[in-house]
């Protein structure tokens, strides 16, 4: 395993490409409402991140996806496709972001609430997600390890009563799409064959934390059809939030930051 520490000009290269992620996902906001299809957000924001960003959709064509974004409705835990899919008032929706800019990649993703209003669960699910996330964001440290991140993030989960997805995971990140180390959200003791988890956290590490958490179980399934959409096997709801995440000599830096959150 070759983890890339980053030098100060891939940082500043990645800089640009998170804050042009983070850019996507606001640009997209007032047009995530009942009635639009999700091709027609795809669209949207790849004509943005091409002809605004003079950037690339990391998405599109990655192993055959066939869109530049992901869209995650309700069940779907992520890499849903875009398609001819309206939108409905109550719906939630992931939307995950990744762009190429002078080589490099950012990364990111935002659940939406469509209409403004869903159902409880809904959005209890969305807010618990959120607060995994940043749980596992503030464990990020020089001297600390990614299984202080994944028990951050399932402690909240399980004191909530949801579950953590296990079939996917964070990833490192920059020149390549997906890089070293696998960052998992759970804390995987009983897998003795993964080594990830007892990595120390060292300054110049950039890689994403992005938990799915689900209402009901943990198990997923893979559409058979299009080798992509995941949805939770029991049809229960399912949340996602990323970012991209740099390791300083005091703690973390999101790279991927929305104006509303700092």
């Amino acid at each position: 395993m070759s983890i890339i520490i980053k030098t100060e000009a891939q940082i500043a290269k990645m800089r640009i490409a998170g804050k042009l992620a983070a850019q996507v996902l606001e640009m997209i906001e007032p047009h995530v409402q009942p009635g639009i299809t999700t091709d027609e957000l795809n669209t949207l924001c790849h004509d943005f991140i091409v002809n605004e960003q003079d950037a690339i959709p990391a998405p599109l064509n990655y192993h055959g996806f066939p869109k530049s974004i992901c869209t995650s409705i309700n069940h779907v835990v992520c890499h849903g496709i875009p398609s001819d899919k309206k939108l409905k008032k109550g719906d939630t929706i992931n939307i995950d972001i990744t762009v190429i800019k002078d080589g490099y990649h950012g990364d990111t993703s935002k659940m939406f609430i469509v209409g403004g209003k869903t159902s409880v669960m809904a959005e209890r699910l969305a807010k618990v997600t959120h607060e995994c996330l940043w749980a596992g964001i503030e464990q990020i440290k020089p001297g600390n390890t990614l299984i202080d991140v994944a028990a951050a993030i399932q402690k909240i989960a399980h004191r909530n009563h949801f579950s953590v997805v296990e079939a996917f995971c964070g990833h490192g990140i920059g020149e390549g799409f997906h890089e070293e180390p696998q960052v998992l959200h759970y804390v995987a003791n009983k897998r003795p064959e993964i080594k990830t988890q007892n990595i120390e956290l060292k300054p110049g590490m950039i890689f994403t934390i992005e938990p799915m958490i689900n209402a009901g179980k943990k198990a997923i399934k893979v559409n058979a059809k299009d080798g992509w959409t995941a949805t939770t096997r029991d049809r229960s709801l399912s949340a996602q939030w990323e970012h991209t995440i740099l390791v300083t000599d005091t703690g973390y830096d999101v790279l991927t930051l929305r104006e509303e959150e700092k």
